[in-house]
C-alpha cells in the first residue's frame, strides 16, 4: 500500500497550475494526455519545493528551488536534473529524470520532473513497519551504508558523468567555498566558525579516489521500503566528483551514536534508535564496501558539520530577511553556533 506522503500546498509556495499542467501535457505526452492534472506537495524538507503531479494513470514528480534569491550554488536544478538523467543506468537508487524546464515563468523558477518512488523517508521517528521489530531497523541503518558504497564504486564515464564538477584541489574549494557562503550567509558572529575554518584550511588531505558524490548524503534524503530495502536516493542538487570520504564524512556528522559526542541540533535519529550501529562499524562496513582507508575520517566529518552549520545558516538568513514566511525557519536560529562547536571539536581530537 502506498505511503501517504502528500499533503495540499502550501498557499506561499503555490503556483498557477493550468499553466504547468498544460506545459506538463506538451512536454511529456507519454505521462500526460488530456486527463486532469491534480497536484500536491511533499511537506518535509526545508530547501527545494517539491510536488505530486496526479492523474488517473500517472504520477511524477517535479522539483523547484525555493522561493525568493538563493545562495550561490545551492538549490542548481540543472545539475540535478543531469545527474539523474544518467545516474539510473547505473544506479537504479536515483530517480529518473525524465525533463527539464528553464522558462521561470512556467512555475516561477526552472523545474524538472522525475519518476515517482513509494517508500518511507524516515526522519526522526520510525514509521510503523519499524517500530517493533528492530531486525528492520538494523537493516534500513546497514542499507544506508551500503548504498553509499555502491555509489561510490561506479565509474563516472560508465554513466556520462565524467565531466561533473571538477575533482581536482576539490576539498580545498569546499573549504574555500563554504567559507565564502559563511560570510554572505551569517546573521551573527559564531567565532567556532573562524576557528574550525582555520583547522580545515590547514589539514586538507590528498583524495584516495575520484567518485561521484551525492554531496549531502544523510538518511532523510533517502526512502527505505517497509522490509528496510533502499528504495530511493534523493537531492542530488549538489553532486559532484571528487574524494568519497566527504560523503562518508556528512553521513558520520548526522550519525547519533552513544558512543560518542551527539549534537542535540539533530534530535535522536531514527537510524541510531536501538539496537543502534555505532560510528565504529559503519566504517568498517564502507570500508569492506569500497576498499578505501578511513583512518583520516575526522577531518571530513568535521568538514560536514561546518558545512551543515553554513547550510542551516543559509536557510535561517532567508527568513530572517524575509524572503520566507515558513515559521519552520525559525528555530534554526540556535543551529549553527552548535554546529560550529562540533566542527571545532571533531577537528581538534
Amino acid at each position: 500500500m502506498p505511503v501517504a506522503d502528500t499533503a495540499p500546498i502550501r498557499p506561499e509556495e503555490s503556483f498557477d497550475e493550468q499553466r504547468v499542467a498544460a506545459h506538463l501535457r506538451r512536454a511529456l505526452p507519454e505521462f500526460f494526455a488530456d486527463e486532469p492534472i491534480e497536484f500536491e506537495q511533499f511537506p518535509g524538507g526545508a530547501a527545494n519545493l517539491t510536488y505530486l503531479a496526479r492523474t488517473g494513470s500517472t504520477e511524477l514528480v517535479l522539483r523547484r528551488a525555493p522561493l525568493g534569491p538563493v545562495a550561490q550554488g545551492a538549490h542548481d536544478m540543472t545539475r540535478e536534473y543531469g545527474v539523474l538523467a544518467r545516474m539510473w543506468r547505473e544506479f537504479p537508487k536515483a530517480p529518473r529524470a525524465y525533463h527539464f524546464c528553464e522558462d521561470p515563468e512556467v512555475m516561477g523558477k526552472p523545474f524538472f520532473v522525475m519518476e515517482r518512488r513509494h517508500g518511507y523517508v524516515v526522519r526522526d521517528a520510525w514509521p510503523p513497519p519499524f517500530a517493533a521489530d528492530p531486525s528492520l531497523k538494523r537493516r534500513a541503518a546497514g542499507e544506508l551504508v551500503d548504498t553509499l558504497g555502491e555509489l561510490h564504486r561506479i565509474d563516472p564515464e560508465a554513466v556520462d558523468l565524467g565531466g561533473l564538477g571538477r575533482p581536482d584541489g576539490f576539498v580545498e574549494r569546499q573549504v574555500d567555498g563554504w567559507m565564502r557562503r559563511w560570510e554572505a550567509a551569517q546573521t551573527r558572529d559564531v567565532p567556532d566558525m573562524a576557528a574550525a575554518a582555520a583547522l580545515l584550511r590547514a589539514g586538507v588531505p590528498e583524495p584516495q579516489a575520484i567518485a561521484v558524490l551525492h554531496n549531502d548524503y544523510k538518511l532523510d534524503n533517502t526512502m527505505i521500503s517497509g522490509g528496510g530495502d533502499m528504495v530511493a536516493v534523493f537531492d542530488w542538487d549538489m553532486a559532484t566528483r571528487g574524494d568519497p570520504l566527504v560523503d562518508l564524512g556528512t553521513l558520520l556528522a548526522y550519525w547519533s551514536d552513544p558512543d560518542a559526542p551527539t549534537y542535540p541540533v539533530f534530535g535522536e535519529r531514527a537510524v541510531t534508535l536501538a539496537p543502534h550501529m555505532a560510528k565504529d562499524e559503519v566504517l568498517e562496513r564502507y570500508a569492506a564496501a569500497t576498499g578505501f582507508d578511513v583512518a583520516g575520517i575526522r577531518y571530513y566529518e568535521g568538514l560536514a558539520y561546518y558545512r551543515i552549520a553554513v547550510i542551516i545558516e543559509q536557510i535561517y538568513a532567508r527568513f530572517v530577511r524575509g524572503q520566507t514566511g515558513d515559521l519552520r525557519f525559525a528555530r534554526f536560529e540556535p543551529l549553527a553556533p552548535i554546529l560550529a562547536a562540533a566542527a571545532a571539536a571533531v577537528l581538534t581530537t
